[in-house]
């Protein structure tokens, strides 16, 4: 707990309030003082504190201040100054629904491999969520903003058709935990006393589709087995818990028959008793009405409510229900909860009101002279090129076609439907960036050549309008034709799942079209998606020369493709890789109600894919060699430590910069337990010039090369040889990225 030591109060009891048209409330100061609280001197510890405002507390002010409802903020309490908040607020890669920077979408985060970037975008996003919340506080407006930010997803990628699959970090349970941590801590900042927004870890458990098809979420039961929810399911969640996050979201469905936010085992015995959070649990949309109406756990909402309390939710998300938690005087009156029941579920809402500085003089919380001149700065704006470069992950590249040299072209085509398309560059829970802000693929590659010939060939995503014959006038007489196909959210999001994984529409046909009338000349196809397509003709075909995965890189697309295109000033390839697996059919993937691992993700797949997880090309080789790993011996608890030689080994100039992702995967000895075939233990993402070395050192946590025995040992090492590979991919792979991968063999022993 972050410790309160200073001295100052200076505050004035807020008395009375108006309603603006926009349902915002504006408190006018009174003249009554506040300093006579216990709960507002700043030099009594935190625990007195807030001892002292819980006392104050009516039983309905307990249940009012453990509602948020979309639309509308949760009241204040008026005798205490106790302004009215907003809980809702999304923070997944930009302030949601305002004119703010638009950062790339997670699973493009993700795909950069980097935990500073991570923790950079965390930093610049929380950094404009403060700036509108003081921008309300400065003119005593309260519940436009929040600073609760009900982010990150650290959900795993189990299935391709989910339409959530964007929000996530992928599907491998280490990097979406190394990445959640960051993101945390760039988000709360590293203030010893204050947050500078309150970050999230959601959805609180199993949580990975299906959203819609081939049924509903909010009274889906996931059947999972103990190994798979301790080896795959609750990892992520556990490390991003480990940053000290203030909000953690249970989710819809159920898990073996118990609903997430009444299930008493995650959110109580693991989440607070095991893993020491401190913080508040808030439910998902109507998650505690879906309880009762959709999992018939219970007989009536009032009991949905008692359930979820005694469980650990302290808080109820509701949009278009009443709360359930309304229902909690009649409760108490029928004994079916207490006064101290419902007086400690609110605790851990106000333990983080109090660690976001609310109850202290504004002057001492360095986070309240943050203006809102910093969103959309130029310097965010910066970031987000950055990041929507480091991205892009090269899928092909034949004869190295790509980059490009600067000036060589004078005319190009581009083609479909994502190509000047702003609202399908976003992705779902995004910013509402001002359009005109918005570079799209068209803009960039316009920077290529003075004569550029465009068609959309569709109208939008769904491609259900294709004009084949706009399409053929743009690309004749082209030198290269750029192909820009995808979904956007209209096609994947949330409640929005894909019922396959061809392109949308008449999307292939554009793409063979394009193929044809270049006649020979060079096609690079640029995709925006989440859930993987399926782009076997693009890969098995030679006209098409390259592919470059680009997620949904947000306001900056047009400029980051572009400059990646040429490798700009030598320091833009593309060096993304796959955070998921990408299928070459949907076949080769269990369905998705099925919750077993089995078959699912690369640790578990047991087919080829069209690319692995991990894959993605570079502008140049890399040779690894010097493997040093200490020790050989490993007993339980140990790390290892290791340490390779890289060499960018391409025919490049000596002052261009390459980009790697350095990848670490150990495999366990024979045994009977299932286990991965593989694990990622670590990973680096590093520069290296041309023709020069770099010495990678890398730690292997102890807890990684455990495995989950039985209920009785819980995790435990596997004695015997466990094989450690070093490389730029996963070991033994039939699509290659051209670098070597290296191992050593290790000794397993109690």
């Amino acid at each position: 707990m972050r410790a309160l030591r200073v001295t100052v109060v200076c505050l004035t009891l807020i008395s009375t309030a108006s309603f603006s048209q926009d349902n915002v409330l504006r408190f006018a100061p009174s003249s009554h003082a506040l300093d006579s609280f216990p709960f507002r001197n700043v030099s009594l510890p935190i625990e007195t504190r807030l001892n002292d405002l819980i006392s104050r507390l009516t039983i309905e002010d307990a249940i009012n201040q453990t509602v948020a409802r979309y639309g509308k903020f949760t009241p204040g309490i008026e005798r205490l100054g106790i302004k009215p908040i907003e809980y809702i607020t999304e923070c997944l890669r930009g302030v949601r629904r305002e004119n703010a920077t638009g950062f790339p979408q997670a699973l493009g985060l993700a795909a950069s491999f980097s935990r500073d970037l991570m923790q950079r975008v965390a930093t610049a996003v929380s950094v404009e969520v403060r700036a509108f919340y003081n921008h309300d506080i400065q003119r005593e407006t309260y519940g436009a903003h929040g600073i609760t930010c009900f982010s990150p997803v650290i959900n795993i990628l189990r299935h391709p058709l989910w339409g959530r699959n964007q929000e996530t970090y992928g599907e491998d349970p280490y990097l979406s935990g190394e990445l959640a941590s960051q993101y945390v801590s760039g988000l709360q900042g590293d203030d010893p006393r204050y947050l500078r927004v309150s970050a999230g870890c959601k959805h609180f458990d199993a949580h990975g589709g299906p959203d819609t098809i081939p049924v509903r979420k909010f009274g889906f039961d996931a059947k999972i087995e103990e190994r798979d929810l301790q080896m795959t399911f609750l990892p992520a969640f556990k490390k991003c818990i480990a940053a000290k996050p203030y909000n953690v979201m249970c989710s819809f469905n159920s898990i073996n028959g118990v609903p997430s936010c009444a299930n008493k085992r995650l959110l109580t015995d693991v989440l607070r008793a095991q893993w020491g959070y401190e913080g508040f649990v808030v439910s998902d949309d109507a998650a505690v009405e879906y309880i009762f109406t959709e999992h018939h756990y219970n007989s009536s909402f009032e009991t949905a409510a008692v359930e979820a309390i005694k469980s650990g939710c302290n808080m109820e998300l509701v949009g278009k229900f009443d709360p359930s938690y309304w229902q909690l005087t009649k409760a108490l009156n029928e004994h079916l909860i207490t006064k101290d029941e419902l007086m400690e579920n609110v605790r851990p809402v106000f333990l983080t009101r109090f660690l976001l500085g609310e109850f202290d003089p504004p002057a001492l919380n360095p986070f309240n002279q943050i203006t809102k001149d910093v969103v959309l700065s130029a310097e965010h704006q910066r970031l987000a090129l950055e990041a929507a470069v480091k991205s892009f992950v090269l899928l092909k590249n034949d004869r190295n076609f790509l980059p490009l040299l600067k000036n060589s072209l004078k005319t190009v085509a581009v083609v479909g439907p994502m190509s000047n398309y702003t609202d399908g560059l976003i992705g779902d829970y995004s910013t509402d960036t001002d359009p005109s802000l918005i570079l799209t693929p068209l803009h960039g590659i316009k920077k290529l050549a003075p004569n550029v010939q465009f068609a959309s060939g569709c109208s939008n995503s769904t491609c259900t309008d294709y004009r084949a014959t706009d399409v053929a006038a743009a690309v004749d007489g082209a030198q290269v034709v750029f192909v820009a196909l995808g979904t956007g959210f209209i096609v994947e999001a949330e409640n929005n799942d894909r019922s396959d994984i061809v392109l949308p529409g008449a999307q292939l046909q554009l793409l063979k079209d394009a193929v044809y009338h270049a006649n020979g000349r060079p096609v690079v196809l640029l995709l925006f998606n989440g859930g993987p397509l399926d782009v076997t003709f693009a890969q098995l075909t030679s006209g098409i020369v390259s592919i470059v995965e680009c997620f949904f890189p947000a306001m900056m697309t047009g400029e980051a493709i572009y400059r990646m295109l040429i490798n700009n000033e030598g320091i833009s390839s593309p060096a993304g890789r796959l955070p998921l697996t990408w299928p070459a059919y949907l076949n080769q993937v269990p369905n998705i109600t099925d919750y077993t691992m089995k078959g699912r993700t690369y640790r578990y797949y047991t087919e080829d894919p069209l690319y692995p997880f991990g894959y993605g090309l570079s502008y140049t080789q890399f040779k690894y060699s010097d493997l040093k790993v200490t020790p050989l011996e490993v007993t339980k608890g140990q790390e290892i430590r290791v340490k390779v030689k890289v060499t960018n080994i391409g025919l490049y100039d000596a002052d261009e910069v390459r980009i790697i992702v350095v990848q670490a995967y150990v495999s366990w000895p024979k045994t009977e337990i299932p286990v991965p075939r593989w694990q990622l233990v670590a990973f680096d993402r590093i520069h290296i010039a041309s023709g020069k070395s770099e010495t990678v050192e890398l730690t292997i946590e102890a807890s990684l090369l455990e495995v989950w025995q039985n209920p009785e040992t819980g995790f435990d090492i596997l004695e015997g040889e466990m094989t450690l590979y070093i490389g730029g991919q996963q070991p033994n792979q039939r699509v290659n990225v051209g670098s070597n991968v290296i191992s050593r063999n290790l000794s397993l022993q109690h």
